[in-house]
């Protein structure tokens, strides 16, 4: 599943109409105890109030093809129940006076969703340039509602669908989950089927609520601050940059530029991850070996620090949830001089354990108590997609997992997925890094991950007997 802009899908022409949640009653809101996350609260005091356009390099989504015809009170009714099932779509957030906000929701039952049509718009490509400017317009961190759908019915048994959201809201695992779950839904509305409920749909808040407890433990001296030190250096230093010293400064705001493209054709990546099986390291490990390689290579570094997106579902209550379920780890990772990928796959391994101890500390927190001063700028990511249910089916309703245009002038992130035809990355990265630079980078992180075919696989322990004659020799 690509990880892609909106405007880099093709949207079949057809009617348009923008799907809203609603209360029923204004009153319906009341103040919720529970805390925001802490990754949430961070995220808010970064927040402009007065910004025109909130959903500018915020938004996240999903765009797939729903496999039936569109019956607009269903879906409406599908919508409702969505809304019922997770209450990370029924809760928002209000100033607290001290310019910190607290949360608040509304019960299941109290939204609505109205359906608004957009007339003499049908051509598909002004329906992207169209959606694309009212997702930036509409999606705001603090105004509800969070979420907002489209529909776009063909003159087919089939309608394009695209559910856009504040990422206070959703996350990457959520985005890649709902194409299954609406389409199911949808079916049972539409057929009079049973709608399933589950103790997985978990509420994100009382994530939240577990979440915080959990920040508030962290000292200077726990375990992960001690990590997130050594990833940050001296207290006030600068955090790690992909590039650092080759983005130039340009004047007024750019978007960033996104690239994707297949590392590795499927046959290619089965050699590798035969070689694999037989040296006995993970494909996690080796994308991020090949990335410290690649740096290596390219800027000369031998040490490669970046910060790595991990799913923060403590249990199955939250398997199925909508929600924000992100923290992130750092990976630091220092290769020895002349070391080839068998030493690069020992060396991350050891890293990424070195990690394990940030899975469940708030990063924000441990990061303030490492004395940074700054957040992460350069991220990267692996996922396996055959691990989501119904994977295949997913691709055959054209399902994209989307991500807002970006205009940062420094950040740097890779989104690395292992799919059923190879293995795939998609980057966004400032437009004052030359071009060339990113497509070097790229060639050789594929070239060092392919080398894996070369590597031979240990030594098979010697027989007790042998190893006894020899060691009698040799005395």
């Amino acid at each position: 599943m690509e990880y892609t802009h909106l405007s880099e899908f093709r949207i079949r022409s057809g009617a348009l109409s923008i799907w809203t949640p609603e209360l029923a009653s204004p009153g319906s809101w009341y103040d919720d105890e529970r805390p925001l996350a802490s990754v949430h609260s961070q995220y808010l005091g970064f927040l402009d109030p007065e910004d025109p356009a909130p959903g500018r390099g915020r938004w996240i989504g999903t765009i797939f093809e729903m496999d039936a015809p569109l019956d607009a009170q269903v879906w409406a009714k599908t919508l409702e129940l969505w809304h019922d099932r997770h209450e990370g779509f029924r809760t928002t957030v209000a100033p607290t006076g001290d310019g910190d906000y607290h949360r608040v929701t509304t019960a299941p039952g109290t939204v609505r969703v109205a359906c608004v049509p957009v007339a003499d718009l049908t051509d598909g490509d002004q329906i992207n340039e169209f959606l694309c400017g009212t997702l930036e317009l509409r999606l705001s961190p603090l105004v509800w509602p969070h979420l907002l759908v489209a529909t776009v019915a063909h003159d087919t048994d089939d309608f394009t669908v695209l559910v856009a959201a504040d990422h206070s809201v959703l996350d990457a695992y959520s985005q890649a989950v709902l194409i299954l779950e609406l389409r199911t839904l949808y079916t049972a509305v539409r057929t009079g089927g049973e709608i399933r409920d589950s103790a997985t749909f978990g509420s994100a808040a009382d994530y939240a609520a577990i979440e915080r407890a959990a920040a508030e433990e962290l000292t200077p001296d726990s375990p992960a601050v001690a990590v997130w030190r050594d990833f940050v250096g001296e207290p006030g230093s600068p955090m790690p940059r992909f590039a650092e010293g080759m983005v130039a400064e340009l004047d007024g705001e750019h978007a960033q530029p996104s690239v994707s493209r297949t590392l590795l054709t499927l046959e290619q990546l089965e050699e590798v991850e035969a070689s694999l099986g037989r040296i006995k390291h993970r494909l996690s490990v080796t994308v991020f070996a090949a990335l410290a390689a690649a740096s290596r290579e390219v800027f000369g570094d031998d040490r490669f620090r970046t910060i790595m997106p991990i799913a923060t579902r403590p249990d199955l209550s939250w398997l199925e949830s909508m929600g924000w379920f992100v923290n992130v780890v750092p990976v630091d990772i220092t290769l020895p001089a002349g070391a080839d990928m068998a030493v690069a796959l020992d060396v991350t391994r050891a890293a990424l354990k070195r990690a394990h101890v940030c899975n469940d500390a708030s990063w924000g927190r441990s990061l303030a108590m490492a004395g940074a001063l700054e957040g992460p700028t350069f991220g990267a990511s692996f996922l396996d997609i055959r691990m989501l249910p119904d994977y295949e089916l997913v691709a055959d309703l054209r399902g994209r997992t989307l991500r807002a245009v970006s205009y940062s002038t420094d950040e740097v992130y890779f989104w690395v997925v292992r799919g059923p035809e190879g293995l795939y990355v998609s980057t966004r990265y400032p437009a004052g890094l030359p071009a060339e630079v990113m497509d070097r980078f790229l060639t050789e992180f594929a070239r060092a991950i392919y080398a894996v075919t070369t590597l031979a696989a240990p030594a098979a322990a010697a027989p007790v007997a042998d190893a006894a004659s020899a060691a009698l020799s040799a005395g």
